[in-house]
């Protein structure tokens, strides 16, 4: 061979070589010559499709368009409020004169024998209900003074008494509740939901998260994020202050047009890696450039609420400007309203193990109860007015529960009034989206400790979310590492008490 040629294999060889990585090639190396032929055999695809666009570039076709479920769902849209850190049942829905009377005595042997807790050791005490309870509606749901707005609205709600599951700290607990494992790495509720359906709005993504109370969960960002999914189906975290979502407004001097051919050039450029390797995340990210540029014209209208009408933001408590859950409140009906799939609100802050003042059942958590009441009625009460209830479902609850007992952090106990955490019984709710209305379904021993009736797992809160959106959820699933994987792993059933 001329040096010519020689010097334009290696050129080429090594652009190859540059351009692959050890994850491709462990990938080439596993699929064989078998998946070779069977490609040739099958033809190949896109893994969101694509058509001739222009220029001969292939257009993809939009990873988030609408999809329909495997059957005709009642919700189209989902609004999950999530108390980070485990509001205590025996303090709002769940009453028990029996440990009223027992406030005090030494908790029994047969309930800490053998049991392992977060903090609890030794012998502790029972603490009867730090609350006033009164039944309500037509229902007739116990529902406590710490929640005097929410007392109106209760005939519109399913209330799960006997909700376990099998983690008691609190980030494996979360991401037990929102992906299906308390390990890392699994996609999340929202992510699957968007994956299964899509989103109404071509200028928004399909699932946005809010959070309030000063933090973010203990799990971290992983309780929205997409796992194994492609990357285009997690969660988007939006601000209710500020910059709706950072760096949404382009730099000066940067103007649309020029933006516009920016973007187009590095699409092709994308558009060709994939090409030649073939990895979908390559289109994931082609997606996300573009759903950016759409938000940048969007999402700062939609996440203003200053226009609102003077009533809602009375009905509410909204401040505009602020970072609070009331805000983020009023901003999922706006958002599920634009046509987003999935909106989870996160509000931190509910971990009343009575150490502190801000986390004493007596003080830190009566004001975690004033800052939601108020916002979790005007969103149910809102989207009911609007016609929006029927094909929203929205679901509250924290990733367990407390204990009927005293902490004794240390077998000392605590300055403050509060309860460990307690997996084996918690309340959750859920109203709309083809719920039935007025429900209690489960219910616990006369001190609140264990599920006697009605007892279901936390992936029978997930199967049943994925059915009022038409989903089976042993059907949608998604192959990884050789195997389908899905939500609910194994398990799950539907609550067909409260599913209609």
């Amino acid at each position: 061979m001329s040096n010519k040629t020689d010097r334009l294999l290696n050129q080429s060889r090594e652009e190859y070589l540059q351009y692959t990585t050890r994850r491709h090639f462990l990938k080439e190396c596993r699929t064989g010559l078998g998946m070779m032929a069977f490609g040739s055999l099958m033809g190949s695809c896109d893994f969101f499709g694509s058509k001739s666009g222009k220029n001969g570039v292939p257009e993809l076709t939009a990873p988030l368009m609408p999809r329909a479920p495997h059957f005709p769902g009642k919700a189209k849209s989902i609004i999950y409020l999530h108390m980070a850190g485990a509001p205590s049942q025996l303090e709002l829905f769940d009453y028990k004169p029996e440990l009223l009377k027992l406030h005090g005595a030494d908790c029994p042997q047969s309930f800490i024998q053998g049991k392992k807790f977060a903090f609890i050791r030794g012998v502790p005490t029972l603490l009867g209900p730090q609350a006033e309870f009164r039944q309500y509606g037509q229902s007739g749901a116990w529902v406590s003074n710490h929640l005097p707005h929410f007392q109106s609205v209760v005939d519109d709600v399913s209330f799960l008494k006997a909700v376990h599951t099998d983690q008691f700290n609190h980030a494996p607990a979360q991401l037990l509740m929102h992906t299906g494992s308390a390990r890392l790495g699994r996609p999340s509720m929202g992510s699957w939901v968007t994956y299964g359906l899509g989103s109404e709005n071509d200028n928004l993504p399909g699932f946005v998260v809010l959070t309030s109370g000063g933090a973010n969960p203990d799990a971290g960002k992983s309780v929205w994020g997409s796992g194994f999914l492609p990357s285009v189906y997690q969660g988007v975290q939006c601000r209710s202050s500020g910059d709706p979502v950072l760096y949404i407004q382009d730099p000066s001097g940067m103007e649309r047009d020029l933006k516009r051919a920016s973007l187009d050039a590095i699409n092709h450029i994308n558009q060709q890696s994939y090409e030649t390797f073939g990895d979908p995340e390559t289109l994931s990210r082609i997606a996300q450039y573009e759903m950016a540029y759409k938000m940048q014209t969007t999402v700062p209208e939609v996440m203003d609420i200053k226009d609102e009408p003077a009533y809602i933001h009375e009905m509410y408590g909204t401040q505009p400007g602020r970072t609070a859950f009331a805000n983020n409140a009023l901003l999922a009906r706006k958002l599920v309203e634009k046509g987003v799939r999935f909106v989870q609100l996160f509000d931190w802050g509910w971990d009343t193990h009575g150490t502190g003042p801000d986390g004493a059942l007596n003080v830190g958590f009566i004001n975690k109860c004033r800052q939601v009441d108020k916002a979790i009625t005007a969103l149910l009460l809102d989207l009911k007015q609007r016609g929006m209830l029927e094909e929203t479902l929205v679901v509250w609850g924290g990733e367990f529960g407390r204990t009927p007992m005293q902490e004794n952090r240390e077998g000392k106990q605590n300055a403050f009034t509060g309860r460990d955490h307690h997996a084996d019984a918690f309340t959750i709710w859920m109203a709309g989206g083809g719920i039935k209305n007025g429900v209690s379904h489960g219910a616990t021993d006369e001190i609140g400790y264990h599920a006697v009736e009605g007892k279901v797992s936390v992936y029978d809160i997930q199967a049943t979310i994925l059915h009022q959106l038409g989903f089976d959820h042993e059907k949608l699933t998604y192959e990884f590492q050789g195997r389908p994987f899905r939500l609910t792993d194994v398990h799950g059933s539907i609550i067909k008490e409260i599913a209609s």
